[in-house]
């Protein structure tokens, strides 16, 4: 299997997290492949299948994932869909959390649970080692403070023993990035954002200056869609979807911004890679910015 776009004719182009590790900045989130609330597996299987193929065919050779999605259900799809993989494909796979028995996450930051997700991925993926890892340490959408050095450490410690390429972490403060930074480099940081939600604006301009890509997830707002009259009426005039909207003003936010936008249908895989092409205006980005005040 080949990607058979030029990843450069996507939206934003491409990114380089580190070396050997250029991605496209249009990348795709594989969370809604499993069943509903991301538990389980999916109604149809061979519909998750031909979104992952589509995602290749486009160009796309960024696929955002987590052994808990499911658990288990996305990697294994992943690995049904795409195994053996592209040499330009890069998965970033996240670890620090579980599944429950009513479908919760609770949090999995000890060191042999650590390990047991580093494992599982790379089982259910069937890699030999793992492109980026992620460690999420927050809430939902929000860091809870506190150090992250004992579950980074174990990371770090997994990536010299060369069943982690690089590392990433999610839902964290800039003092916690600072933190990880100190034990081992990072090449993105994963947390909530998008045109409604813009605490990290200083964080992102950091890291831009750095070189490390920033990873918002919820592009519009996740769970609770955002509801704003601004972005509709935005949308309405350049006759585009809120979605399309919100993917294109984080592309044009910074440049080290990746998109990670999910979905278990080829055709609305397809929407939001036209869509992210679009090209905001001054105006539309003025109106746009208006909204987070």
């Amino acid at each position: 299997m080949s990607l058979q776009a030029d990843a450069k004719t996507l939206p934003g182009g491409t990114f380089t997290m580190a070396e050997n590790l250029m991605v496209t900045r249009m990348g795709y989130g594989a969370m809604q492949l499993a069943g509903p609330h991301v538990f389980g597996p999916p109604a149809d299987r061979n519909a998750a299948v031909a979104v992952l193929r589509e995602a290749i065919e486009l160009g796309i050779n960024h696929i955002d994932t987590s052994d808990y999605y499911g658990p288990h259900v996305t990697n294994q799809i992943i690995k049904e869909a795409l195994h053996p993989y592209p040499d330009e494909l890069h998965i970033v796979t996240k670890v620090g959390a579980l599944r429950d028995a009513e479908g919760g996450w609770p949090q999995a930051l000890a060191p042999e649970q650590l390990r047991q997700a580093v494992y599982d991925n790379l089982g259910n993926l069937g890699l030999d080692a793992l492109d980026v890892v992620n460690l999420r340490v927050g809430g939902l959408d929000r860091p809870t403070p506190g150090s992250i050095a004992e579950p980074f450490t174990v990371l770090a410690q997994l990536q010299q023993e060369g069943l982690i390429k690089h590392l990433g972490i999610s839902t964290v403060t800039a003092e916690q990035i600072a933190e990880a930074q100190s034990i081992a480099p990072i090449v993105c940081v994963q947390n909530f954002y998008n045109v409604a939600h813009r605490s990290d604006d200083d964080l992102i301009d950091s890291l831009a200056a750095q070189g490390i890509a920033y990873v918002p997830y919820f592009p519009l707002g996740g769970f609770s869609p955002l509801q704003s009259d601004t972005l509709a009426s935005v949308a309405k005039r350049l006759n585009a979807t809120p979605m399309a909207v919100a993917l294109a003003w984080l592309l044009q936010r910074s440049p080290n911004i990746l998109l990670i936008p999910g979905t278990s249908s080829v055709a609305h895989l397809r929407e939001n890679v036209t869509g992210a092409a679009l090209t905001l205006s001054e105006d539309d980005l003025t109106e746009l910015n208006g909204i987070a005040s």
